[in-house]
């Protein structure tokens, strides 16, 4: 693969945006798929909530602390492609699965689960945990530990199936899913499809209306630069009446207000699918981050994520490194693994030296630039990961590591 010569930043519209993100200034901040840089406007975000609650105190419930979770759901709406009332706000991804799995009986009729066996594990733990209720979980094995293949997994599924768990992004190796290729075998069998966009929502252009998705999960701590305690749940519009939660709490219930005793009344609405009091510190800290990436525009970014990625995997090649993303870049999601050897003790060495990174087993060091990144951070990063090596400045993590196990 050439390498072309970096892009100036007077090129790059997207430049304009890094004076949002302090972080940038500190550090080559290469690590959005974990934890997106913080924009600049939380700290006054934050800071209004804080004074909301300090003057206003219970009141402030009634003058928007109640609809929050809906009302951030519709920032998150306008990046996915999901219309206003479908989109939740919840503590984090896993919840949002549970919900979904709360939704589906497994002890009669269909019970089969599909998934992929590169799933995020938190999920896999909660999944592989129906089996007590009943649930046929079923996992599909990744030949190559980069990507799915797509017949074996099209052809689990079939009439017994129930439900599709699947990421639109693996996190491991940022193989990108056909998930129009998915919808349409699972709904011509009858079954529901749950897509991650986790690892998708902020860097990829995303459009779960078009895509036909049953339900969505996702969270703003990773490329939406909306911290942690962010979760979302997407449900299409159309199944939202028959949909009868397990999960469940008083948000949800018609007369929330009239505290009566159960059974639950459901709402008719998106909240339908809330439980109990929300994370309002985390709902006011993830707007701005909502709020700048649809501004940046889904298509400018994506198209810099695959010009930047496209230039690891070459900066990795020069070096003769293995790659543990796709080739193809339309199959690449906005990280590139690079895996090398000691590479636990070379990202800690690289975080040392202000390059933020991080390290998963059978992946590598993981690079994930953002909107926010320049070229010229790509060629430095990867220039100290070459001079860690030849030096072997990574050693005292080796032996650190060794002290604390």
């Amino acid at each position: 693969m050439t390498l072309a010569r970096p892009l100036p930043a007077s090129r790059d519209p997207l430049d304009r945006w890094r004076r949002e993100f302090p972080i940038v200034a500190l550090t080559r901040y290469l690590i959005s798929n974990s934890l997106g840089a913080m924009p600049r406007r939380v700290r006054e975000d934050l800071a209004a909530y804080a004074e909301a609650w300090a003057t206003r105190g219970v009141r402030a419930w009634g003058e928007g602390w109640w609809t929050m979770a809906l009302d951030t759901g519709d920032l998150v709406g306008r990046i996915v492609g999901a219309p206003p009332g479908s989109v939740t706000m919840h503590q984090n991804v896993t919840l949002a699965s549970a919900l979904i799995a709360s939704c589906f009986d497994f002890r009669r009729g269909r019970n089969k689960v599909v998934m992929v066996d590169m799933e995020f594990p938190s999920l896999l733990y909660l999944y592989h945990r129906l089996r007590s209720q009943g649930a046929d979980v079923v996992v599909v094995p990744s030949a190559d530990g980069v990507s799915i293949p797509m017949d074996r997994l099209l052809e689990a599924i079939d009439s017994r199936t129930a439900l599709v768990p699947v990421s639109h992004v693996l996190f491991r190796s940022s193989w990108v899913l056909d998930a129009e290729a998915v919808v349409r075998r699972a709904h011509a069998v009858g079954a529901r499809v749950a897509l991650d966009v986790f690892q998708s929502a902020g860097t990829l252009s995303v459009d779960l209306e078009a895509l036909g998705v049953d339900f969505a999960v996702g969270g703003c701590l990773k490329w939406l630069c909306g911290g942690p305690g962010a979760g979302f749940l997407y449900v299409r519009p159309d199944l939202r009446g028959e949909l009868k939660p397990r999960i469940t709490g008083w948000q949800a219930h018609e007369a929330p207000f009239a505290f009566e005793p159960g059974p639950i009344r459901f709402r008719s609405d998106g909240m339908r699918f809330l439980t109990g009091t929300p994370n309002i510190p985390a709902l006011h800290a993830c707007r701005a981050g909502l709020e700048i990436v649809r501004k940046a525009g889904a298509r400018a970014i994506r198209a810099k994520s695959e010009r930047q990625t496209a230039r690891l995997v070459a900066l990795a090649d020069r070096e003769g490194w293995r790659v543990s993303a796709p080739r193809d870049p339309g199959r690449r999601g906005g990280t590139v693994a690079i895996d090398v050897p000691h590479g636990e003790a070379v990202a800690a060495e690289l975080n040392a030296r202000d390059v933020v990174v991080d390290w998963r087993p059978r992946a590598g060091v993981r690079f994930s630039p953002h909107f926010y990144t320049r070229d010229s951070e790509l060629d430095a990063a990867v220039g100290e990961m070459r001079e860690i090596l030849e030096t072997r400045a990574y050693v005292r993590h080796v032996a650190a590591r060794r002290e604390v196990t």
